[in-house]
């Protein structure tokens, strides 16, 4: 867990690693809300300033977007392209769910292996 800028813990830990990746972790077990997701997306736009990053989601054992946290993630932010990290069949339903229902604001897969999410990310 973080801390955002206004000093409320967070269910996430994000980082702009010196490759120029954002690196976005979800919290084991999360239930995302709207708050969570708005959050974590001014937290990636002030992380990046003017520039736009690569972004690697980590949602290994989220365990629930709600509605209002998904939309808020169809806003476009500083992620330039974005990396779905997941590592069981309730982590693609979820982000199926998603992407199948929201009007994503740059290039978005879901994907079980890191290796091919960073490839996928460089390759943009």
């Amino acid at each position: 867990m973080n801390a955002d800028v206004s000093g409320r813990n967070t269910l996430f830990d994000l980082v702009l690693d010196p490759e120029g990746l954002l690196r976005l972790t979800w919290a084991r077990g999360a239930s995302i809300t709207e708050a969570d997701a708005e959050a974590a997306m001014e937290r990636v736009n002030i992380l990046c300033g003017e520039s736009r990053h690569p972004m690697l989601v980590d949602m290994a054992t989220t365990a629930d977007v709600s509605r209002a946290a998904r939309a808020v993630f169809g806003r476009p932010c500083q992620a330039s392209r974005i990396a779905l990290l997941g590592s069981s069949p309730v982590d693609r339903v979820i982000a199926n769910f998603f992407l199948g229902v929201s009007n994503m604001p740059c290039p978005t897969k879901f994907f079980t292996a890191e290796r091919e999410a960073l490839a996928w990310l460089k390759a943009g």
